[in-house]
């Protein structure tokens, strides 16, 4: 009887040897999961969206107050624009179209107000077939939107500067609901600030083209919208 209860116990201790290091790797392979989870889904914040208030195509004051509880995206372009504008517009919709969420808003802010009035940014809405009641075109004093682009750190030329005036980057800003400009991290593992607007030669995102197939940075922001919806 002692020889069976102390090779039970000897059994018994075994197994809580082979158990214990089970759990343990169980719990490592959890916590790694949950790690390469949460570095996927997590975004980095570049810095709090500026102030900023202006005068959208219903004629109605919209400032980063009214943003507050949504994700929206930050662009700088104008009506006229023949070249990046009508690409960054279209890469808009379809983000629009694919999101589909009424807590998912956008800014187009002209660099051009002298011409894109209220009424005129109205039009090129209907134009371009913007649907959402969060998509926002706005337009004011020029030095101001100046400024602001300055603050976001998305490069607009200078006013004064005739030739300089209506050139613009093709890149986008994405806020959070709490009103902070986020973004994911390139592959060195390096914050990569902004998105492009823009079209691509190639499926990387090397060389830009007006008609270019790829929009690499269109599906990005799409997965990191998506990301801050849920």
């Amino acid at each position: 009887m002692k020889n069976m209860s102390k090779n039970k116990k000897t059994t018994q201790s075994s197994k809580s040897r082979i158990v214990i290091p089970i759990a343990i790797i169980a719990v490592i392979f959890l916590g790694v999961g949950f790690g390469m989870s949460y570095f996927k889904k997590n975004l980095y914040t570049v810095m709090k969206v500026p102030d900023f208030e202006l005068t959208d195509q219903n004629n109605k004051k919209i400032t980063n107050r009214d943003m507050l509880g949504k994700v929206y995206l930050v662009e700088f372009f104008f009506s006229k624009c023949p070249t990046i504008c009508p690409v960054m517009n279209s890469n808009m919709k379809v983000i629009e179209e694919e999101i589909n969420n009424p807590e998912f808003g956008i800014i187009s802010i002209s660099i051009d107000p002298l011409n894109d009035t209220p009424e005129t940014l109205k039009q090129h809405a209907n134009r371009i077939g913007a649907k959402s009641p969060n998509w926002h075109f706005l337009t004011g004093d020029r030095t101001y939107i100046g400024n602001l682009a300055d603050q976001f750190n998305i490069y607009v030329g200078d006013k004064e500067d005739e030739g300089e005036s209506l050139n613009h980057s093709g890149m986008i800003a994405l806020v959070d609901q709490e009103g902070n400009i986020r973004c994911r991290y390139n592959k060195d593992n390096m914050p990569i600030l902004y998105y492009s607007g823009l079209n691509y030669k190639d499926p990387e995102g090397k060389e830009t083209q007006l008609t270019g197939k790829y929009h690499p940075d269109r599906e990005r922001l799409i997965e990191d919208i998506k990301k801050l919806l849920n």
